[in-house]
């Protein structure tokens, strides 16, 4: 990775530019499509209250990375006693700054960070361009779980 990243864990001090990397990436990943004042509001509250942790990347003062683990406790069971589990989304580096390790070093915080907090699974939904990567940082696949959508 350059020098001129600074890396970080965001802090509500950082909200501002959460907000703006993250609507930068969903941008990009829904082709251009806008979200609405109500999901902004949402998305801000989920930052400022929801039980989760997001590195930021920075070049100077402009965020040009994001990563977030969202924490979830269930009942535990014989696979994971704790019942902490944890959710990885947005992961994104800007398109000008990838192929750096941004990504990489972001992983590795928030997988620091859920290890602290006693989680036991992590799961993500990954892109054919971030397999690599989270298959690097010991993500298998799985054919474990079905969903439901709503």
């Amino acid at each position: 990775m350059t020098s001129e990243i600074a890396l970080k864990i965001a802090e509500e001090s950082d909200l501002p530019a959460v907000l703006a990397i993250r609507m930068e990436m969903l941008a990009v990943v829904n082709e251009g499509k806008t979200f609405d004042e109500d999901f902004k509001k949402r998305t801000r509250d989920y930052f400022t209250n929801g039980a989760q942790t997001t590195a930021l990347a920075f070049d100077g003062e402009n965020a040009v990375g994001c990563a977030t683990i969202c924490y979830v406790d269930v009942m535990p069971t014989y696979s994971h006693p704790t019942g902490k589990r944890a959710h990885v989304m947005n992961v994104y580096v800007n398109a000008g700054y990838r192929r750096r390790g941004i990504a990489r070093e972001m992983m590795k915080m928030l997988l620091d960070e859920a290890k602290k907090r006693g989680v036991t699974q992590i799961t993500l939904d990954a892109t054919e361009s971030g397999r690599p990567l989270y298959k690097s940082l010991g993500f298998e696949s799985s054919d474990e779980f079905m969903e439901l959508i709503f």
